[in-house]
């Protein structure tokens, strides 16, 4: 687990920093790779992934797992037009719920309680999230994919520094995991993330070399 909980940590600090920044350079409502969310509504969002976070792994569970690091993103797929009410719902909460700079200090003590409570759950322990049952490494892992995609979306109108490559390789592996083969190695690990959480399209290089495999894209969103 500790190399799970270690890419988390990376992560989380990453998420953290880059949210004090916004706030301190009044950017709460610059434009996000998610339609539709400002950076307030996405931070928003991820204090949401924080707190559930935190229940999972207060949440033991007798077996057996149902998901892993992997299956776990097969339920996820990017929004549908006719998604937009829950979007503007989120948006319209986020937006009175709590200032900004609040609601940055609230993610970084969530996040911090978090790491804590994943250090002290024994590896191999099965918890449950979301009405499923996985072991904690897993339920890390995930955390680490949801914070990393989400810091590329944060940045992604903005000149921000993005996700460390540890964070970004584990997004990697998942995708690879679902497609059940290799992505096109002359994609960076940015690249592969955008592209296999459908945030850029394919282009025609990409379908030609991905072949029928293009139609699983995206992967997750």
């Amino acid at each position: 687990m500790t190399d799970r909980l270690d890419l988390l940590r990376t992560a989380y600090a990453d998420l953290a920093g880059l949210l004090h920044d916004l706030a301190a350079d009044g950017e709460a409502w610059a434009p996000t790779g998610c339609r539709g969310w400002a950076v307030h509504d996405l931070a928003f969002h991820l204090l949401g992934d924080a707190r559930r976070a935190l229940v999972g792994l207060a949440t033991p569970a007798p077996g057996p797992a149902d998901r892993d690091a992997v299956t776990y993103w097969g339920a996820w797929s990017p929004p549908e037009p006719g998604d937009d009410e829950a979007l503007r719902r989120t948006r319209a909460v986020a937006s009175t719920a709590v200032d900004f700079p609040d609601l940055v200090e609230d993610y970084a003590e969530v996040a911090a309680a978090v790491l804590v409570a994943a250090g002290r759950v024994p590896a191999g322990e099965l918890v449950r999230t979301q009405g499923w049952v996985m072991e904690v490494e897993d339920l890390l892992a995930t955390l680490v994919v949801e914070a990393a995609v989400h810091h590329l979306d944060l940045v992604a109108h903005l000149d921000r520094p993005g996700p460390g490559p540890g964070p970004l390789a584990e997004v990697r592996r998942v995708l690879e995991g679902l497609l059940d083969g290799s992505l096109p190695s002359r994609w960076d690990d940015v690249t592969a993330a955008r592209r296999g959480t459908g945030r850029e399209p394919l282009t025609d290089e990409d379908r030609a070399e991905l072949g029928v495999r293009a139609g699983a894209f995206p992967l997750f969103g």
